[in-house]
């Protein structure tokens, strides 16, 4: 049987050195001022969700539904392009000379990642579904165990051999890394490899 060798990459603070769903909020605000007008109404509701995922009244998927409210007030399109002229030159410059099927795994919104896939090239992108006309999560938050269901749901388990996993997380990203022949640790743009048995020894 003849499988499809692929690399898994987380993608904020892995290919890039920042929180994308967090810089482009603020990016927003900086350029669509007048969302300034939200906030009386945003941080009541971001600081109650906050508390109640905090004593697990709600989930961190919930919370995250709230996140993003803003998007309903700003030409969204335009909004992702200017953001990404802006700091596309930041991605790492080893991800440029990756060498094979490279997937993408993230938690950050759909509508903001798609943009970048198109302009870096790589083949497949899996990360969180969100409405581009509310904002809201559709679904479930790509992340931690997500993230190697949806990986299987886009591509076929039994036909993909994973290399190399990349991630800055290895708290949170113990299960893709799970599933590579080689791990490495992404700290400040840097890959430092490692063993996960030896990481993981649980």
């Amino acid at each position: 049987m003849t499988y499809m060798d692929i690399d898994i990459y987380d993608f904020d603070k892995t290919i890039v050195p920042f929180d994308s769903g967090s810089l482009f909020c603020g990016y927003c605000f900086l350029h669509y001022p007048y969302l300034i007008l939200l906030l009386p109404i945003a941080v009541p509701i971001l600081l109650i969700a906050m508390l109640l995922m905090q004593i697990r009244i709600i989930s961190f998927t919930d919370f995250k539904k709230i996140c993003f409210m803003f998007v309903p007030f700003i030409p969204l399109e335009k909004a992702v392009n200017g953001f990404w002229d802006r700091h596309e030159k930041e991605v790492h410059k080893w991800f440029h000379n990756r060498k094979r099927y490279s997937v993408i795994i993230s938690a950050s919104p759909d509508f903001l990642l798609n943009e970048i896939q198109k302009r870096l090239g790589f083949e497949k992108l899996i990360c969180t579904k969100h409405n581009r006309k509310t904002g809201a999560i559709i679904g479930e938050n790509c992340r931690g165990d997500e993230k190697v269901r949806r990986l299987y749901q886009e591509l076929d388990k039994e036909n993909i051999h994973v290399i190399d996993v990349y991630s800055d997380s290895i708290y949170h990203d113990r299960p893709i890394f799970s599933l590579g022949q080689n791990c490495y640790h992404i700290v400040k743009g840097k890959k430092i490899p490692f063993k996960f048995d030896e990481v993981y020894k649980d």
